[in-house]
Parts: structure tokens; C-alpha cells; sequence
């Protein structure tokens, strides 16, 4: 009876990703870790993973070590896509009193969380914005980085091509 339980710290936990697998990289999307390789880097032999970006190709080398504070994330489970749709679906948090150089610069910081759900917060504000009003050149931008982001990924999660996806959050706001 008088055991105690072992708590282990989730994020002590080094997430380690392997060839082939599926990674959400913050503002760049989904890719897929083509490889990984060691490198010598100042005297010191270093691994990175190479990820290859599936929207534009871009390959990024990012050390192994320091997987945690890039925020290369696993791609959400298709069990959570519900829950982003009801973050899309929720109202627009009032930006409206807010000069847009300010949305812009807490919509950035959203979007480079790497949170699906941050990015779905910045799609849905400027999507309902725009309804209302003409968007700055900036906010379009965003607006169409937040939408690219969500389709990779939940596209990804769901396992259906990025055209179905997006009809599938059109539908949400109708």
C-alpha cells in the first residue's frame, strides 16, 4: 500500500523522429524528414534531421538536439481535427480596436508557436476581418499562410487531398 507512484515528466521526453516520418515545422508546415545525417560543425559532430517542406520543396537541416525548441511536432492526431474546427469556428477575438501593424505582429507570433490551433485563431480572426472590412496587403499575407498551414496539416491528418480540405473549412464558416 504504500508505494508510490513514479511520475514522469512528459516533456523530459526527447521526441525523436525517424526517415519517412511526417513533421510540423512552425510557420513552414508539413514536411518529411528525408534523412538524417551527421555533420561536423565546429570540431563538434552533430546530427541533423533533413526535412523537406511539402508546399515548396525547402529543405531544412534542423539539429537533432534541438528538436524541442524549434517546435518540430509530430502532425496532429485526425482525433483533434475537431477540435481545431472549433476553434475556427468560435468569434473573431475583438481585433477591431487594435491598429493592424499591432494584429499583424500578434498574429506573427501565433503563426511561429507552430500550434495548430494558434494558426487556426489567426485564420479564423482575419477570415471573419476580411468579411467585414478590406485586409491590409500584410494581413492578406497572413491570412493566406494561417489558411496554407491548416490545410497541410489537417489535410495531412485526415489523409484527403488539400482540395477536399479546404471545401471542408469554406464549410465551417456557411
Amino acid at each position: 500500500m504504500g508505494e508510490k507512484t513514479k511520475v514522469e515528466k512528459i516533456t523530459s521526453i526527447k521526441k525523436e523522429f525517424s526517415k519517412g516520418d511526417l513533421a510540423v515545422y512552425p510557420a513552414h508546415g508539413v514536411g518529411c524528414i528525408e534523412s538524417i545525417e551527421s555533420k561536423e560543425i565546429n570540431g563538434d559532430t552533430m546530427n541533423f534531421y533533413m526535412m523537406k517542406i511539402v508546399e515548396n520543396g525547402m529543405v531544412i537541416m534542423i539539429p537533432t538536439s534541438n528538436v524541442e525548441s524549434v517546435g518540430l511536432r509530430d502532425v496532429i492526431p485526425e482525433t483533434e481535427v475537431p477540435e481545431v474546427y472549433k476553434v475556427m469556428q468560435e468569434k473573431a477575438q475583438g481585433a477591431d480596436n487594435q491598429t493592424w501593424n499591432r494584429r499583424y505582429r500578434e498574429y506573427m507570433d501565433k503563426i511561429k508557436t507552430g500550434s495548430i490551433y494558434d494558426v487556426a485563431e489567426v485564420f479564423r480572426d482575419l477570415f471573419q476581418l476580411k468579411l467585414e472590412k478590406d485586409l491590409s496587403f500584410g494581413e492578406r499575407k497572413l491570412l493566406d499562410t494561417a489558411q496554407n498551414l491548416l490545410v497541410q496539416e489537417l489535410s495531412t491528418a485526415k489523409d484527403i487531398d488539400e482540395k477536399s480540405m479546404m471545401q471542408e473549412i469554406e464549410n465551417l464558416f456557411n
